[in-house]
């Protein structure tokens, strides 16, 4: 990084040198960290500094090889964060195993790209007293710009990574997930500084950045505390509803087996008789916990229609459906809402869909990937997000991989959502970290939202999460379960982050890209 102030005219000439075995090594090692700070290990904590080893490997570095030891860095990590992609592949998409590696490595360089990107930019753009605020800004940017290229995939954000930790992720109905990767960020930079920077420049700015770091920390914290001590009802009377969650842990290796239809639905039935006696007020089970067509099955579809009614509950549960559209027929990941009282029953159709599980991206070049539903043909987008609502009771549907994107959360709180349920099948990823990564995903919703969260999985995780991120109950993998909880509909006002989005990532990224191009023409012009 460059003396405060001033700037560095890059060689745009100069010979490519080969990065050093140290340099490459300490580039792993912060691969390594990132991925260990992600659930199901208890090593959180290592967010907070994964990045210097990678920081230190930069030091006199032209943005050409910060960009490959960027990737570098990338590369560790996300191969070993989404190596459960060969497991779900391998087993449940019929590939050869090493066929298998193709999607995994084509995905994994093209995440890598990001954080070779942001080492170019750090390198590049230091020289600033505000250096380590836009190093954040950047890492922000680049995470926000993944979240929405080629339709998205913000798969274990920074910020994720602290989603156990109350009194750091209140922050989130601000500024999202994003907020909570601009503080790791900001605290890597810092404690690079301490640690390496020269005395000359650790006297002049070290000061500034510490105190920025003890005001972000003073207040991030003293936010945590006012929304956890406080009343989030805004001072409405309390409502709430019992709920019983239905883990059938159907084997996916048999689930789409017509032969096994019969013993899926009476598993189902039988669990959820066991929970009659909490009275529920609503019913949920997992997606596609019916693996056949519910709206004209004639020989299952009665006998859960007539369960409806006898248990007396709302009752929430996935499905397969179709539609012809001008002698089309069009596939849907649908939920369904039955009522105890006979009213039209009332649907939600999955709007983003699954890569490879429910379609098949670039099908024309990557045929020989088999998609890992085979109950139909390739499913379509439904044509909105709003709300399944019955009496007091306004569900806002997440069916699996939407989880991960806030933007839909958001848009059921505005139009009224006072609970969230995520309908999920976590069984493709096995025994792997996988479903410890998505759980942790899905605790954001609902503090970014302040709404409960309703988790049902046809195997772990299932889970009742607060309106403050806190993980109440919660199943274990590959076993079934019921659980039982008292949920808060009383619902509150929007927050900050449902109104207004993500303002605050946007923002930096707007920010960043004006620090690129007053940069590039402030060096031209040298």
């Amino acid at each position: 990084m460059n003396a405060p102030g001033k700037y560095t005219i890059v060689n745009t000439k100069e010979k490519r040198i080969p990065l050093s075995g140290r340099d490459i090594l300490l580039a792993v090692l912060s691969g390594i960290m990132l991925t260990a700070s992600f659930p199901p290990g208890n090593l959180s904590f290592l967010a907070w500094f994964a990045l210097v080893p990678l920081l230190k490997s930069l030091d006199n570095k032209s943005p050409s090889p910060a960009f490959r030891l960027g990737l570098i860095t990338g590369m560790a990590h996300y191969l070993t964060l989404l190596y459960w992609i060969v497991v779900v592949l391998g087993h449940y998409g019929n590939l050869n195993i090493v066929v298998s590696f193709i999607p995994l490595i084509l995905l994994c360089l093209y995440l890598a790209l990001y954080s070779g990107l942001f080492s170019s930019l750090t390198t590049y753009l230091g020289g600033s007293r505000l250096d380590l605020i836009f190093m954040a800004g950047f890492w922000v940017g680049l995470e926000y710009i993944r979240s929405k290229l080629l339709t998205g995939f913000p798969w274990c954000l920074l910020g994720y990574s602290q989603y156990e930790h109350l009194y750091v992720i209140q922050i989130a109905d601000i500024c999202g997930v994003y907020g909570l990767s601009f503080l790791i960020i900001f605290s890597n930079g810092l404690i690079y500084w301490l640690l390496f920077m020269h005395h000359e420049r650790r006297s002049s700015l070290l000061k500034w950045q510490v105190l920025i770091a003890v005001l972000m920390a003073g207040s991030t914290f003293a936010y945590a505390h006012y929304r956890l001590t406080g009343d989030l009802s805004g001072g409405k009377s309390r409502k709430s509803v019992n709920a019983v969650i239905i883990q059938g842990n159907i084997d996916q290796s048999v689930k789409w087996d017509p032969a096994y239809q019969e013993e899926t639905v009476a598993t189902y039935l039988r669990l959820t008789h066991t929970g009659l006696d909490f009275r529920p007020g609503l019913i949920v089970w997992p997606e596609a916990a019916l693996p056949f067509f519910f709206q004209d099955n004639v020989k299952f579809s009665p006998r859960v229609l007539s369960f409806a009614v006898e248990s007396g509950a709302p009752l929430v549960f996935g499905s397969p459906a179709y539609k012809r559209v001008s002698g089309m027929t069009r596939y849907y990941n649908r939920a369904y809402l039955l009522t105890p009282d006979d009213q039209p029953i009332k649907y939600y159709d999955k709007v983003h869909l699954v890569p490879f599980g429910e379609y098949v991206p670039l099908g024309r070049f990557l045929s020989f990937v088999n998609r890992l539903v085979p109950a139909a043909g390739d499913f379509d987008v439904g044509d909105k997000v709003a709300p399944l609502k019955h009496e007091g009771l306004s569900t806002g549907i997440l069916i699996c991989f939407e989880v991960i994107f806030p933007e839909l959360a958001r848009a059921h709180a505005r139009k009224g959502a006072n609970i969230l349920v995520n309908l999920t099948n976590d069984a493709w990823f096995g025994m792997t970290s996988a479903p410890y990564q998505h759980l942790s995903m899905t605790v954001f919703r609902s503090v970014e939202n302040r709404l409960p969260t309703i988790r049902a999985a046809n195997t772990g995780f299932s889970a009742f999460i607060s309106p403050r991120g806190e993980i109440l109950k919660k199943s274990n993998l590959f076993t079934e379960a019921v659980l039982r909880g008292s949920v808060d509909t009383s619902g509150s006002a929007l927050t900050f982050y449902a109104r207004y989005g993500d303002l605050f990532a946007l923002s930096l990224l707007v920010i960043s890209l004006i620090k690129v191009f007053y940069c590039l023409w402030h060096r031209r012009g040298k």
